[in-house]
């Protein structure tokens, strides 16, 4: 006479992306580590600013009118993140890469790297960008 044998395991799924298979894990799920704080508003901007250029680059988005209109904001809230992109590279990087912020407020806003920006030549931008209180230790060399 054969016994039945009983086998008892968790078994978990997951999805790898939106819209793939389901995966067998074996063990407990493992949530993905989130690092703590928030990202910078003034990061997030320039991140944005980025990509609507790229955007307009491609084709897929006429001008800063159509940005606004998909957006839901004005056509001046949409210059004053593309002004961003008038920055030197190196100050664009170094707001790209601000440190995350545990609590509080953010130490950039957007209305004082405006007449950072505004400066044509980068040699003076990143001289007002060393004599920003705000990014004393994010100094450019």
């Amino acid at each position: 006479m054969i016994r039945p044998i009983t086998v008892e395991s968790t078994i978990h799924f997951r999805r790898r992306g939106r819209g793939s298979r389901k995966e067998m894990c074996r063990g407990a799920p493992v949530a993905p580590q989130r690092p703590l704080g928030r990202v910078p508003r003034i990061s997030r901007f320039m991140a944005l600013a980025i990509r609507f250029e790229r955007l307009i680059q491609a084709g897929e988005v006429a001008d800063y009118a159509e940005l606004a209109r998909l957006g839901h904001v004005t056509r001046a809230r949409i210059t004053q993140i593309m002004n961003l992109r008038l920055l030197a590279t190196d100050i664009q990087e170094q707001l790209l890469f601000l440190p995350r912020i545990d609590g509080g407020h953010d130490t950039f806003h957007l209305r004082q790297l405006q007449a950072i920006a505004a400066v044509p030549d980068w040699r003076k931008q990143r001289q007002l960008w060393r004599n920003c209180p705000e990014a004393t230790g994010r100094q450019v060399s």
